[in-house]
């Protein structure tokens, strides 16, 4: 029985071979007997999407399709407020680690997840906010993650973190980076964080080049309330600007004083999978564990 009768499709908007990757992914969505809308902003330039309906709102569709990489995925569920309908994605990027399937899965794999045949896999979110001058900002969520971090000019920046209103550490560093879970494979990983498996209530901290060999990355509780507040003008250098930066999608400048708070929301994004993926299958595959020396 078809699950998911309404199907809305995004796409990388600069993807390779972008007609024919919509419409081989099209026959095998209409095939299964469901129906197609698109993200008209995405596809204008995709000869076939022009005799389909858009969506607008999640409300609109049951399901949001995603040819992409990791990018993609992340600017989708940005466009997804409610986070009510579940992702599957297919991976047309460079990694791919949130993607669920490869394009040569897709003929085999798609229909029995629109049938039913899948789980639904939930991942947590940060919710992040700036306050300045007394004034509380609402920033983007993060499914990845929040980081702060000096811009163009390389200079070390002071940053005071606190958990639950007690102070941690003042960092000398980079930057700072609060990863979900889900993001403990991103830039978390690349500056030396630890991977930690989504399905873990959690939150990590990992400094960006520190200035002290004892400041390490660190996990945290995921129902913790983490504060980082930029330093004064005397902990900053004042040719270097400092950045809010959300998925690597949104930046924002900071100014000294400025409070960065970041707590798990109590929304999670849904993705569509099948029954036999894991995590450990993953990143086995995108890490390239256990593979010969050459």
């Amino acid at each position: 029985m078809l699950q998911y009768k309404r199907v809305g499709i995004t796409v990388k908007s600069e993807l390779q071979q972008k007609n024919e990757t919509v419409e081989a992914i099209v026959a095998i969505v209409e095939s299964a007997g469901a129906a197609v809308y698109f993200d008209r902003r995405r596809v204008a330039d995709v000869t076939c999407a022009n005799k389909y309906p858009t969506y607008e709102h999640e409300e609109d569709i049951d399901l949001l399709l995603v040819a992409g990489g990791d990018g993609t995925i992340l600017r989708a569920v940005r466009a997804l407020p409610d986070c009510k309908i579940p992702i599957v994605s297919v991976n047309r990027g460079t990694v791919g680690f949130l993607a669920e399937m490869e394009r040569l899965e897709a003929e085999e794999l798609l229909p029995r997840l629109l049938h039913g045949e899948g789980i639904i896999e939930q991942r947590s979110l940060l919710e992040v906010f700036l306050k300045r001058r007394g004034e509380t900002i609402p920033c983007e969520r993060a499914l990845n993650e929040a980081v702060i971090a000096q811009g163009t000019i390389a200079r070390l920046i002071g940053l005071d973190a606190s958990i639950n209103g007690k102070p941690l550490t003042q960092y000398y560093a980079d930057g700072l980076i609060i990863a979900t879970p889900t993001g403990s494979t991103a830039y978390s990983l690349a500056a030396g964080g630890p991977i930690v498996h989504p399905g873990l209530p959690a939150m990590i901290l990992t400094p960006i080049n520190p200035y002290s060999f004892s400041q390490k990355p660190i996990v945290i509780r995921g129902d913790s309330n983490v504060s980082v507040t930029v330093g004064p003008k005397q902990h900053v250098h004042t040719d270097a600007q400092v950045f809010l930066t959300i998925d690597g999608q949104t930046s924002r400048p900071l100014e000294p004083d400025d409070i960065i708070e970041a707590t798990v929301s109590p929304k999670t994004v849904k993705f569509l999978r099948r029954n036999a993926h894991t995590f450990f299958d993953t990143i086995r595959d995108k890490l390239q564990w256990g593979k010969p020396i050459p």
